[in-house]
């Protein structure tokens, strides 16, 4: 039973937070405005997930009744009570009032109405959902049939099983749902053959279950995937063939073009110099993206660095074993004082624990470089190289079409005059007339598309700058990951100092450095003769 709500049942609050959301123009409340609400209630994302389950929003809006359905449940929800319809048909009482906050901060959220602004921070959108990826093997006898991977969603609370081959099916229908947003690229795939266990194939697959969660999570926090039917699908559907399941999804779905309920009129929503608009940012996110491309090359670098520092540690340290494990007795005659070299050898050989735990520490610097740095400068990568893919789309794909739509019916029109001067039968010029007119819905439909095309481009472009604000995330896991890595070697070369009293007889346990110019007793070496 359809639980009914309307004006006279509800608090006067639930139709001041209507007044300050809803888009004027469309009369609506805008999904990704709800969700910034849901968000601010501080349940948790669990029970946001039910309270958006349970409400009619499949068209990127809600109604009025919808939205007061809403926050009936969000108020009782803050009550601890399990939010569900079933929960508002047998309450009696009047609504309660949720708890939203700052109602004045809620009015600055629909960007003036305009659907063309996109009003999400960099928190909220990371804040959508966290999809892991992690590597399952499955083995049959002694060879490595496929890899599965499991997802788990955050956002979704679900846990599945997926194959390469189901994300390969899920990015081809985002880009044909979605062909006018950046949908980021998959990873090559790669066949593989015998019992994994070259180095190489180990790396390509992690590097390949690293490009996977990154494509995910970047899908996953679109605005406007984010509520579509094939992420949640993907995320969740846990049937034998999700691969169908995503099909079917698709088709009774179509593209955007023709869900969106402003396709149509985008053109009343861009700026007159679109054009040059989008020329100038397509060049400025070309520039950004070089420069990212060559700082995330840097930080690699620096990665492999970490990790070559702390295998020569640990070779070092072996190598101190080693000369300390020589059993080899001095000769008398080759030392005025046989018993040095042996003690010595004793304190070298138990340098090595000190150096394979700075060999360890190391290693941890290198993959926190590669975890918290490299990947984040990867992440934001694979977004810019979508919009450079997007953009290549829109130039090759919808202005290619509507050039050829238009020579198509120059084309058409020119036979038409023909046909005409020639007097030839009334059933060609007839054909002729209906093909003219058929060619003029097409490139009406054409014209259209563009417009919707470079609506959906200016959008992505304020995605692309909301994004740009994790640089300062970048930077800062790379400082924090300096001073942690810093700070955890100092200490294990601190604890080693004193260590070393016994080979230097030096009750600090330290040579005396050597002398430096600076130190004003120094004299430099005699010349070379000639």
């Amino acid at each position: 039973m359809e639980v009914e709500i309307n004006e006279g049942s509800v608090p006067p609050f639930y139709r001041e937070v209507y007044e300050a959301i809803c888009c004027k123009q469309e009369d609506h409340v805008q999904t990704d405005v709800f969700q910034r609400l849901l968000r601010k209630t501080d349940l948790p994302v669990a029970v946001q997930n039910q309270i958006a389950e349970h409400l009619d929003c499949k068209e990127g809006f809600l109604s009025k009744l919808t939205l007061y359905k809403a926050l009936a449940l969000i108020a009782l929800a803050q009550k601890g009570k399990h939010p569900s319809p079933k929960l508002l048909e047998n309450f009696t009482q009047e609504f309660p009032k949720p708890s939203l906050g700052d109602l004045q901060a809620l009015r600055m959220q629909p960007a003036s109405g305009n659907p063309l602004l996109l009003s999400q921070t960099l928190a909220e959108l990371l804040d959508i959902d966290t999809v892991q990826v992690e590597l399952i093997p499955e083995k049959k006898g002694l060879f490595l049939k496929h890899v599965e991977y499991e997802i788990t969603s955050q956002r979704f609370q679900a846990s599945v099983y997926r194959r390469y081959s189901d994300f390969d099916v899920f990015h081809e229908l985002l880009l044909q749902r979605f062909a006018y947003r950046m949908v980021p690229a998959l990873p090559p795939k790669r066949m593989l053959k015998g019992v994994l266990t070259s180095t190489t194939d180990r790396e390509f697959i992690e590097g390949r279950r690293r490009a996977l969660r990154r494509f995910v999570n970047l899908v996953a926090r679109h605005p406007f995937f984010s509520e579509d039917g094939l992420i949640k699908i993907f995320l969740t559907f846990n049937g034998s063939d999700v691969q169908n399941k995503l099909r079917e999804s698709f088709k009774t779905a179509g593209d955007e073009f023709m869900t969106c309920k402003i396709a149509t009129r985008a053109k009343e929503y861009l700026p007159g110099d679109i054009q040059a608009k989008f020329s100038s940012s397509r060049e400025m996110i070309r520039n950004i993206f070089n420069s990212f491309q060559k700082l995330r090359d840097q930080a690699e670098r620096m990665a492999v660095r970490s990790v070559e520092n702390a295998t020569d540690l640990l070779m070092f340290g072996r190598e101190l074993s080693a000369l300390g494990s020589d059993t080899m007795p001095v000769q008398s005659w080759a030392s005025t004082n046989k018993n040095t070299w042996g003690t010595m050898r004793q304190s070298l050989k138990g340098l090595s624990v000190e150096f394979a735990l700075l060999a360890d520490k190391a290693a941890q610097q290198g993959k926190r470089e590669e975890d918290d740095v490299v990947e984040k400068l990867n992440l934001f990568l694979d977004l810019l190289q979508s919009y450079k893919d997007l953009c290549e789309r829109h130039e090759k794909g919808v202005l290619h079409d509507h050039q050829r739509a238009l020579q198509k019916y120059s084309v058409i029109k020119r036979q038409m005059m023909s046909a005409t001067v020639q007097s030839k039968e009334q059933v060609s010029v007839d054909q002729l007339e209906s093909r003219i007119v058929q060619q003029e819905n097409a490139i009406l439909t054409m014209e259209l598309r563009n417009y919707f095309s470079l609506f959906c481009l200016h959008q992505e472009t304020q995605l692309i700058c909301t994004y740009l604000q994790i640089t300062a995330h970048i930077l800062g896991a790379f400082v924090n990951s300096q001073i942690q890595g810093h700070r955890e070697m100092s200490v294990v070369w601190l604890d080693l100092q004193p260590k070393l009293s016994c080979l230097f007889g030096a009750s600090n346990g330290m040579l005396p450095s050597p002398l430096t110019p600076q130190q004003g007793n120094w004299k430099p070496p005699n010349a070379f003769p000639n």
